[in-house]
C-alpha cells in the first residue's frame, strides 16, 4: 500500500449552534463550547479582534492548520473519526474503529508521527480505541461524531486518512477484524490470551510502526517500457 498523491477535498463543515460560547482571557481565545461540548483550543500564537464569532475562530484555526510551516494542532481520535464519517458516511462502529486504527498505523509509517494520542488496545475483536468506544458504546452504527472536528486535520493528515479510506474503506467490518487478527501488532499484544478472552493491553506505537513499515509497497503506477 502506498500513500496516494491525489486526495479529495473535505466536505463542507456543519453549521454551528447559536449557543456556542467563547471564553476569553484579555484578547486571547482560550476555549470554546460547541453544542454543549467544551473543547480547549490552543491559540497561544493567534490574536483576534474584540468582536469574534465561533465561525470566524474556526476559519482562522483551519487556515493556520493548513500552513505546513506551523506545528499542527493536537488531534484527538474523535477528530479523525469525524473526518472518516464525513468522507464515508454511516458505518458500523466496529468498522470505524478499524479505519481509525489503520489511519494511525499508516501515519506512523508515511508521516513518521502519530495521528492522535489516545491508546489503541488489543481487544478480542481487534484493535479498539477505548475513548472512542466509550463514546459510541451501545451503538451498532454511527453516522456522525459531533464532539470531533474534522477541520483540525491538516493537509498531510487528510492525505494519510484519504489513502487509508481508498484502500480499506470498501471492506466490511468483519474483513477488517480478520485482517488485524493476522497482523503482528494485535497478535503480539494478545500473546498468552485465549482467542475470545477480553483484554485491554495497549498496542505500542513502536510495534505498529515496525510492522507496517516492513510491508511491501504496492506501486500505483504502470511499469515504464
Amino acid at each position: 500500500m502506498s500513500k496516494s498523491e491525489n486526495t479529495n477535498t473535505m466536505l463542507g463543515d456543519e453549521s454551528t449552534s447559536s449557543e456556542d460560547v467563547i471564553t476569553r482571557e484579555g484578547d486571547m481565545i482560550v476555549s470554546a463550547n460547541v453544542d454543549g461540548d467544551e473543547r480547549g483550543i490552543n491559540t497561544s500564537n493567534l490574536r483576534f479582534s474584540e468582536d469574534i464569532s465561533f465561525e470566524s475562530l474556526e476559519d482562522r484555526i483551519w487556515k493556520e492548520s493548513q500552513n505546513p510551516d506551523l506545528e499542527p494542532p493536537s488531534i484527538q481520535v474523535f477528530d479523525v473519526a469525524a473526518y472518516v464519517l464525513e468522507k464515508m458516511g454511516a458505518m458500523t462502529t466496529m468498522k470505524l474503529q478499524k479505519l481509525v486504527y489503520y489511519s494511525q498505523a499508516w501515519s506512523l509509517v508515511w508521516d513518521e508521527k502519530q495521528l492522535f494520542e489516545e491508546d489503541i488496545e488489543a481487544w478480542a475483536n481487534g484493535p479498539v480505541v477505548r475513548d472512542l468506544f466509550d463514546y459510541h458504546r451501545g451503538m451498532y452504527e454511527i453516522s456522525a461524531m459531533p464532539i470531533g472536528n474534522p477541520r483540525l486535520l491538516n493537509q498531510e493528515q487528510q492525505e494519510t486518512v484519504d489513502a487509508v479510506l481508498d484502500y480499506y474503506g470498501d471492506k466490511s467490518a468483519q474483513w477488517l477484524i480478520d485482517l488485524t487478527h493476522m497482523e503482528d501488532p494485535w497478535i503480539q499484544a494478545r500473546k498468552g490470551l485465549p482467542k475470545l478472552e477480553r483484554g485491554n493491553r495497549v498496542i505500542s506505537l513502536d510495534a505498529i510502526a515496525h510492522y507496517y513499515s516492513s510491508l511491501p509497497v504496492e506501486d500505483d503506477y504502470e511499469n515504464e517500457e
